[in-house]
């Protein structure tokens, strides 16, 4: 065997549901290496939960059609995989828990799985042993279930062979050759197998594999313990899957006894270095550790106080930073993919993570967005063993604690800081973290300790942010937006492959900024940012935090090949103060001889200006729909331009929570949220972004012809809610006469308007004009309460932008 199309690195139940899936998109020429066993590592001793219910649409429709392949799969192959639809019962100690569950039954009805908020009484008839007095209620899904992990593994090695696929054991890959930036083979301890696309799914190994070929792959091995009990009287063979999230602990049972673990508050991650014979091992029990998970087993199921334990299984699990899995390809590397780091949700993601996997590396692009599972996502950093280890502390943990919105991480934390750091923190700002940097989210003043408390009502903070968004509609603001991701691309070329990237027209004169999409051949979003001309041949690129991996790596990616083109990342070289409101020419005026005027700083230009002695790039620009300029200071300079700027008084700080809640008043859209490779810009409201006939056209250029002259099936729609005590955080259902048609993509408090606003796409019947959406009757399903809201296709605040132009 010396040449393969696809070389997949690891036998668990992701490489071989890799391989599987593979063969049924007709490749046949695919090769699975395993180092030991098929299953071996983790999947073997994992306990085979498969919940559908997830925190968005995209994941739950993964798990929905793993949970239906394993069901169907010993028809096709002969082997089982053990599934029972046994259904699963998650219960609540706490009203806030009800609260979360009543959201998910909500996002499930839009995702098709049924879920249903049942009562105490309930709780007893499906699960006899539960203790009930100190439950508030509970969630039942009736199609949940589980399977025999290493069983599902097998059925699917058996259907990739079946379709032509090779399943190699006893072979570790020992190096992924690389050539001219991209997979050329692997080698193992007999052979080179030359190949054109490599998946790294070898598990817990698979950061090491990675950083072989500088391929970041931020995984970490954990201890992960469950105990087995010898036969309990009540127990039976289709008794549910139980979840008491508030204890930490799930429960299954297990040849009529009761397998249950959990995930502890505070994981124990593990450090000893992999050893290279590690198979089916297990390690040394740690009953101190497993204490508050038995703890929680006991209040909940009292005949656990006096069952007999037989085994008490600690085994290790690969968990990520931020705890999503990942999937994709490898930034810089083309053609390494990799299906790695589940987190424990190992089993019920594979099936139809395999499948979108499977279907990138045939079609070429990612099926769906898939953006939240991205390897582009990290940065070299998130790898670093010591960050690793000190987040896994809290990852596990998290998968049971409550999900509250606009989570904040607590471990390893202060990666990167802006030089407004130290000042922002003694005037009260509360810290948030994204892509490494520590950010102002909101501003409890100086005489005031910015604590903030998770709820999934009106948070405690609003008041907070509702200043600085009035200031900012009413006067001036002044946000640290240091962590946009920034480069510089130069060279003779430079200009010839922005216009192809560039969905709008940047052939322009030095000194204008152009806000554009960069789209996929299928016209969806792959990033939107700002690119201002500086130079004949030097263009400053503008990107959020979140994508400067991925931003970066399609740029390099889809340049023509050969030109003279140089893409330099110079984030950390430039602190960036967005000056914002009404107010923020008398602002700048004060601290700069410029001329400001919108004769000589036209919306959408760029000088360099002087501000205290310090040359700084001026661009205006605005995502608050104010007028305002975004101001580029180097770094070291950065506190000598705030100090300025924030001297008379007139300026007061602003945090991202107020920009988002002036963005969403404006329409302005979102990366991640109503932009993904998914969506065009005629479905998002943004064609006025298109430069359609500029020379050379741009990539995506053809589908979105084709979509303009048939038409859009879909169209984005902003809702404005009627009043309400409750709060919205995204993902609330869509309602159009009654039906559930979408799914809020953002929403938030407008403090202008004086109501919650947000966006989400709606079906449209094809040659219809978007404004027949406006007829008809729209609801927001909050917690499971439906509230009417008003629909426009325009900006709640300065549709026509006067205030951010004049």
């Amino acid at each position: 065997m010396t040449h393969a199309r696809v070389v997949i690195i690891g036998g668990g139940i992701a490489g071989c549901s890799v391989a599987y899936h593979l063969v049924k998109l007709g490749w046949r020429d695919v090769v699975l290496l395993e180092r030991k066993q098929l299953t071996s590592g983790t999947t073997w001793h994992a306990a085979g939960l498969i919940g559908r219910l997830r925190t968005s649409r995209t994941m739950a429709g993964l798990v929905r059609y793993s949970a239906e392949l394993y069901a169907r799969l010993e028809a096709e192959t002969g082997v089982s995989t053990n599934w029972k639809q046994v259904g699963s019962l998650g219960v609540a100690r706490r009203p806030e828990r009800m609260t979360q569950f009543r959201r998910s039954v909500a996002l499930g009805r839009y995702a098709g799985i049924e879920a249903h908020i049942v009562d105490r009484d309930e709780i007893r008839r499906r699960w006899p042993l539960c203790r009930l007095d100190d439950l508030e209620g509970g969630i039942w899904i009736p199609h949940d279930g589980r399977v025999i992990p290493a069983d599902t593994t097998q059925a699917l090695a058996a259907g990739a062979r079946k379709g032509g696929a090779k399943i190699v054991e006893e072979t570790r890959v020992s190096e992924v050759i690389i050539r001219d930036g991209a997979v050329a083979g692997v080698r193992t301890a007999a052979e080179e197998i030359a190949c054109e696309i490599v998946v790294n799914c070898a598990g817990m190994w698979a950061r090491e594999l990675g950083a072989l070929n500088g391929v970041t792959i931020p995984v970490f091995p954990v201890e992960h313990f469950y105990a087995v009990t010898r036969p309990i009287e009540g127990v039976s063979p289709d008794l549910p899957v139980l979840r008491d999230y508030d204890g930490h602990i799930y429960v299954r049972e297990e040849v009529g006894g009761l397998l249950f673990g959990g995930f502890e508050p505070v994981a124990k991650p593990w450090h000893a270095r992999l050893p290279d014979d590690f198979a089916f091992g297990t390690l040394k029990e740690d009953w101190d550790q497993f204490r508050i998970l038995m703890d929680s087993g006991v209040q909940r199921i009292p005949k656990l106080e006096d069952a007999q334990i037989q085994l008490l299984l600690d085994g290790p699990e690969s968990f990520t930073p931020d705890g999503g899995f990942i999937l994709g390809e490898a930034p810089g590397l083309r053609g390494y993919f990799i299906a790695a780091g589940f987190n424990s949700g190992g089993i019920a993601y594979s099936g139809g993570a395999g499948r979108a996997l499977a279907e990138w590396i045939v079609g070429g692009h990612m099926p769906m967005d898939l953006w939240s599972v991205d390897p582009c996502r990290f940065a070299a950093f998130h790898g670093d063993p010591g960050f690793l280890a000190e987040r896994m502390r809290e990852v596990p943990g998290l998968h049971y604690r409550m999900a509250w919105p606009l989570r904040e991480h607590e471990t390893a934390r202060g990666l990167l800081r802006s030089a407004l750091h130290d000042r922002l923190a003694a005037r009260g700002a509360s810290f948030g973290a994204r892509m490494g940097w520590e950010r102002a989210n909101w501003f409890a003043g100086e005489s005031a300790r910015p604590a903030a408390r998770y709820t999934f009502a009106r948070p405690d903070w609003l008041s907070r942010v509702a200043r600085e968004h009035h200031a900012a509609r009413a006067a001036a603001t002044l946000f640290d937006q240091s962590s946009f991701a920034k480069y510089l691309v130069t060279g003779a070329d430079a200009e010839r492959g922005l216009q192809r990237l560039a969905a709008g027209d940047v052939a322009v004169t030095v000194g204008r900024a152009v806000y554009t999409p960069l789209l996929n051949e299928r016209g969806g979003y792959e990033s939107d940012l700002t690119i201002s001309r500086v130079a004949r041949d030097t263009f400053f690129v503008v990107t959020s935090s979140g994508q400067r991996v991925r931003d970066a790596d399609w740029i390099h990616r889809n340049l023509p090949r050969g030109a003279n083109v140089t893409v330099t990342d110079v984030t950390e070289e430039f602190a960036t103060l967005s000056l914002m409101g009404p107010r923020s020419r008398e602002a700048l005026a004060r601290v700069t001889r410029a001329d400001l005027s919108n004769a000589a700083f036209p919306y959408g230009s760029v000088r360099d200006i002087d501000i205290a002695g310090v040359t700084v790039r001026a661009v205006r620009i605005s995502y608050v729909g104010e007028l305002g300029w975004e101001l580029y200071v180097p770094t070291t300079q950065a506190p000598k331009v705030y100090d300025a700027l924030m001297s008379d008084g007139g300026v007061i700080d602003a945090g991202y929570y107020a920009l988002d809640s002036l963005r969403l008043e404006k329409g302005y859209r979102a990366w991640g949220h109503e932009l993904t490779p998914e969506d065009t810009p005629l479905e998002a409201g943004m064609a006025f972004t298109i430069a359609w006939d500029k020379p050379g056209g741009f990539i995506g250029r053809d589908a979105l012809i084709a979509q303009r002259q048939r038409g859009v099936t879909r169209r984005l729609l902003l809702f404005a809610l009627d009043e309400t005590p409750l709060m919205a955080w995204g993902e609330e259902p869509i309602y159009r006469d009654g039906a559930c048609v979408g799914v809020l993509t953002s929403v938030g408090f407008g403090h202008t308007v004086g109501r919650l606003v947000g966006m989400g796409y709606v079906p449209l019947t094809s040659g219809a004009r978007p404004e027949s959406l406006l007829d008809t009757r729209w609801e927001i399903d909050v917690e499971g309460t439906r509230v009417s809201a008003t629909p426009s296709l325009r900006a709640w605040h300065d549709p026509t932008g006067a205030r951010m132009k004049g």
